[in-house]
């Protein structure tokens, strides 16, 4: 009794007797924090001598009061928010916690305070609080108890504050009866027990398919094989395997598959399993069927990765005929080589295919084929065979006349058109439609001797009954009235040797060269008006292909575009396209 009035007539009034001593404790816990504020505030009094005075005022109000009300109010009103914290930590301590959340809150400690309101199960207060909680393991902590309250609702959005996916896709499952939010949430994170959840309601639901597929999603590779196996949906596991598995899970699929008799799957997953040698022989198998096709061209993807000289021989003899007698059309041949890098042998397979189609009448495939293997040797730096240089000079002549024919350029027309006359045999499937174009357009650009010598062509025996009717007493008439002589091609000089040949004209008498021609016109370049389409970098006389530029056409060449007016760079001089030109 005599300790508590010294101590009163120190620092505190005296205390009731009838308060029990867990108060007192309370009582000058909260006065020794708030008398160590209060010398921390005195040191800096020249900044906050006001503050200093009201908190010794608050401090005498306090002391008059003598209890946790006005000690926690006397923390709450003072500007410092270290007095609120410790005020708050000593409440904590002592197991005052809706005294401690308050002090909590308005120091600003939001985590903190909710953590206190927890302990009481407060939950409104906690919720109120939330927008300014950082801490995911309070969310979490309030999703699950308004879960186990049947708010479901809420719950989930404060799982998806917890970044608790799992337990979203659960409530949405189990409560909620929300399946497509669950498959979006699973599909957006990537969780795999809640792909593992979402499998499993897509199972009792009788989906074996989107059960298959959040299994494969969830890791379960095995789960989702022998369900496959057991509703018949191995294609649907297959397609969601993808190339994203495991040679185990591949030649789990190869088996099944090859007892099916189904060797083009079963070929193709023994290949990726590692198995390229009884992967190739299933899909030789699957070839002599309904699937040639693809499983032809499959076996040249397992060729060309495996690497393998032997297993290239095995499928070179069987694309020859070597095992049934029957030849396999000649683009598997050039794929294959293209697959294993083998450009000359490709480029030699292209003309022929090139030829084929162009036998045909296909003669943008063939120009297009013989375009894409120019590239591809221009890209390993080979150089490009004569043959298939010439041929697809010939092809882009023929079409670069037809288009010029649409810009009435007939002049232009006519030279291109008798430069592919002259080698008609190479164009069987419309010999006399080119010749009697060839006629046309040489009579329209007043080159009447050149009109004459195929018009007298297309009156010979084997031709003149197939002359269209509309043109061919024109023809006629040409034959009976021979011109003698026409004007001479405009000539220019050799972009070589600065020889005048005429501007068709693409092999050099003076330097033996062969001269790249213009994609645009089909005359031979020349220096100082030299250029190249900046998609396929083909050569053009600049101010030709301007012409395309101006009309928004694309390239003649490439069929790319459009193609910009400042893109046609100007180039000095033709040796660097030399690279492009065919080899003996």
């Amino acid at each position: 009794m005599a300790h508590s009035a010294a101590l009163g007539a120190r620092e505190y009034m005296v205390l009731a007797l009838t308060w029990v001593h867990r108060q007192k404790l309370v009582h000058q816990s909260v006065y020794v924090v708030v008398r160590r504020c209060r010398r921390e505030q005195e040191h800096k009094r020249h900044e906050h001598r006001q503050e200093a005075t009201d908190l010794r005022h608050r401090d005498r109000c306090s002391i008059r009061c003598g209890d946790i009300r006005k000690g926690v109010q006397l923390a709450a009103n003072s500007p410092s928010k270290l007095l609120k914290k410790e005020c708050a930590e000593i409440l904590e301590g002592m197991k005052q916690y809706n005294e401690a959340a308050v002090l909590f809150e308005k120091a600003g400690l939001y985590d903190r305070a909710a953590q206190m309101y927890i302990k009481l199960k407060n939950w409104n207060k906690v919720a109120e609080l939330l927008p300014q909680v950082q801490s995911l393991k309070i969310h979490s902590q309030y999703a699950k108890a308004r879960e186990a309250e049947g708010k479901y609702k809420e719950a989930l959005a404060a799982y998806e504050t917890a970044r608790e996916y799992d337990s979203m896709v659960r409530i949405l499952l189990d409560h909620l009866n929300n399946p497509q939010q669950a498959v979006h949430i699973v599909q957006e994170s990537k969780s795999v027990e809640g792909a593992r959840l979402v499998a499993k309601f897509f199972m009792k639901m009788g989906d074996f398919a989107s059960a298959i597929q959040f299994l494969v999603m969830s890791k379960c590779i095995e789960e989702a094989f022998t369900l496959a196996q057991k509703h018949g949906k191995m294609d649907t596991f297959a397609d969601i395997i993808g190339n994203d598995g495991r040679p185990e899970d591949y030649r789990s699929m190869a088996l099944h598959y090859e007892n099916s008799m189904n060797y083009f799957l079963a070929g193709k997953f023994h290949h990726l399993s590692g198995d390229s040698t009884k992967g190739l022989k299933l899909l030789l198998k699957s070839a002599q069927g309904a699937q040639e096709a693809d499983a032809i061209m499959l076996a040249i993807d397992v060729v060309g990765e495996a690497n393998s000289e032997g297993l290239a021989k095995q499928l070179i003899d069987f694309l020859l005929g070597e095992q049934d007698g029957v030849p396999k059309d000649p683009k598997y041949l050039f794929r294959l080589y293209m697959a294993r890098k083998m450009y000359r042998e490709s480029a030699k397979t292209a003309v022929i295919i090139a030829k084929e189609e162009q036998k045909v009448g296909s003669y943008r495939n063939a120009h297009d084929m013989l375009l894409g293997m120019y590239q591809e040797l221009r890209k390993h730096k080979i150089r490009v065979p004569s043959e298939l240089a010439s041929n697809m000079m010939l092809l882009h002549s023929y079409i670069l006349a037809r288009i010029h024919v649409k810009r009435n350029e007939h002049l232009i027309a006519a030279r291109l058109l008798i430069r592919v006359s002259n080698s008609i045999s190479k164009f069987p499937a419309h010999t006399v439609p080119i010749l009697t174009s060839t006629v046309i357009e040489c009579q329209r650009s007043g080159l009447k001797k050149s009109s004459f010598q195929f018009a007298a062509t297309l009156m010979k025996p084997e031709y003149k009954d197939q002359v269209d009717p509309k043109y061919k007493k024109k023809i006629e008439a040409v034959v009976r009235k021979p011109a003698k002589a026409e004007e001479e091609e405009f000539p220019s000089p050799c972009p070589f040797c600065e020889n005048m040949i005429a501007e068709t004209e693409l092999n050099c008498d003076k330097c033996k060269r062969t001269l790249p021609y213009c994609i645009a016109s089909g005359r031979h370049v020349v220096k100082g008006d030299l250029t190249e389409c900046p998609y396929c970098h083909f050569p053009a006389i600049r101010s030709e292909l301007a012409k395309f530029v101006e009309s928004d056409d694309p390239c003649p060449m490439c069929n790319r575009g459009p193609i910009g007016a400042g893109e046609l760079r100007i180039f000095p001089d033709a040796e660097v396209f030399l690279p492009l030109m065919g080899e003996e």
